[in-house]
């Protein structure tokens, strides 16, 4: 029973009383009765008084509950001049007023981490209770390569196996530093926070690449010219001697002229082969910027097939196309991409044996080049050195050649991978998409 319906029955049962001692007062004293009478009507008059007094402020709390339950913030109450009632209205006011302000800077402050969140170059991949993905931000879909809808509600070990392999087992409060595709350097750090009372867990991606890159860039620079400096200085000097010591051939005998003529050419082409050689570790360090013009993707890679058609059919390698029904113009520094290009299809050359084939495809949504080969592929332990400078696997090799391939890409704001694709294929794939 509420406190309403106990003071209404407490005040019915009262008057009830005094109006049988009214019916027994009529039969003894008419004078007492009219004043019983009168005493009633003053009593309902304030019993009536005493229940509006009482009943106003809980209807007034009652309200503002149901204002609150609503979620509704912005009611206020007017004063009606009752001190104990006015008192009661400032203090909910002040209360909602409290409460209107809190909840609006709670929702900013969310806004604001939403759009910082969202805007964030660092990846963060928001996860459930049981290491399933609840969200994404834009930054973490492009490193995966997945959108959010790809991934939601999936394991951390479902991600892309290049991912997941390192993410599955990171323990809270740790990180983990890893490459992808030998040259993508990330940092992923595993933490929490609160919410509700409730743990959510959470991972952070940060790209190390380019800052990594950067500093290699820089010592690689600096060698590579002191060393040229320094083998150019030295091979012109001993150039300029054995050109002189050429003359001198005629005053030989005749049958020591041919070999001390042939021993100074030797000598003069192993300097001439290390001005070469340094030559090309220079062409790394002063590689300019794109000069990005409108190009046809197509049109480039069937010229640099009709450049090397002699040297396929020499070695009896097949060419096949998979080429997008419409050209594909994008802009690009056309002969720094064509070195790029031929730089890959001379790699995929040198690893097939004979009757192999290299086949080329392009996409347009995502624009891509797709280069593949059947040769002998890309050994497990070479995989992770791929792009990284003066590394090489070949006899012969100066590790130069995909460390430019590299940096052309990279400055072009592409994304690239190679690696074993599809039926043991060696792939190289090229995102035309640039970020810069």
């Amino acid at each position: 029973m509420t406190l309403r319906s106990k003071f209404i029955l407490f005040a019915v049962l009262v008057h009830v009383l005094l109006g049988v001692l009214a019916w027994h007062l009529l039969q003894q004293n008419k004078f007492l009765f009219l004043g019983m009478e009168l005493l009633i009507l003053c009593s309902v008059f304030v019993t009536a008084q005493l229940y509006s007094s009482f009943f106003k402020p809980l209807n007034l709390i009652r309200s503002g509950i149901e204002s609150m339950k609503d979620k509704d913030f912005s009611t206020t109450f007017t004063a009606v001049g009752q001190k104990d009632l006015d008192d009661l209205v400032i203090v909910y006011n002040r209360m909602i007023t409290q409460l209107r302000q809190e909840r609006v800077a709670q929702a900013e402050k969310h806004f604001l981490l939403d759009k910082l969140i969202q805007a964030s170059p660092a990846g963060i991949i928001l996860l459930g209770f049981d290491n399933q993905v609840e969200s994404l931000n834009p930054s973490a879909e492009r490193f995966l390569g997945k959108r959010l809808p790809e991934l939601q509600g999936k394991h951390v070990s479902q991600l892309p196996e290049v991912w997941a392999a390192p993410l599955k087992n990171l323990k809270t409060g740790n990180s983990v530093t890893f490459k992808i595709h030998g040259t993508w350097t990330y940092r992923c750090h595993r933490a929490h926070f609160l919410d509700r009372g409730f743990q959510h867990y959470f991972i952070l991606i940060e790209e190390l690449t380019e800052a990594i890159l950067q500093n290699e860039r820089q010592a690689y620079e600096k060698v590579i010219r002191v060393m040229s400096h320094e083998v150019n200085n030295t091979t012109g000097a001993i150039n300029s001697i054995l050109g002189s010591l050429q003359h001198y051939a005629p005053q030989l005998q005749p049958t020591d002229q041919a070999d001390y003529e042939h021993v100074l050419q030797v000598a003069i082409d192993r300097n001439y082969n290390l001005s070469r050689f340094m030559a090309g570790f220079a062409d790394v360090v002063r590689l300019p910027k794109p000069q990005k013009v409108l190009t046809d993707v197509h049109l480039l890679l069937q010229d640099l097939h009709r450049l090397l058609k002699p040297e396929l059919e020499k070695r009896q390698i097949h060419f096949r196309y998979h080429l997008t029904n419409k050209p594909l113009l994008l802009p690009m520094d056309k002969n720094q991409m064509e070195q790029v290009l031929l730089n890959i299809f001379k790699n995929a050359m040198e690893a097939i044996d004979e009757n192999g084939f290299i086949a080329v495809e392009t996409t347009a949504a995502p624009p891509q080049i797709i280069i593949s080969d059947n040769g002998t592929g890309i050994p497990a332990h070479v995989q992770p050195h791929l792009f990284t400078p003066f590394y090489t696997s070949k006899k012969t090799g100066q590790g130069i050649g995909l460390t430019m391939v590299r940096d052309i890409l990279m400055n072009h704001g592409y994304t690239f991978s190679l690696g074993s694709g599809k039926e043991g294929l060696t792939q190289f794939t090229i995102n035309l998409n640039s970020k810069v």
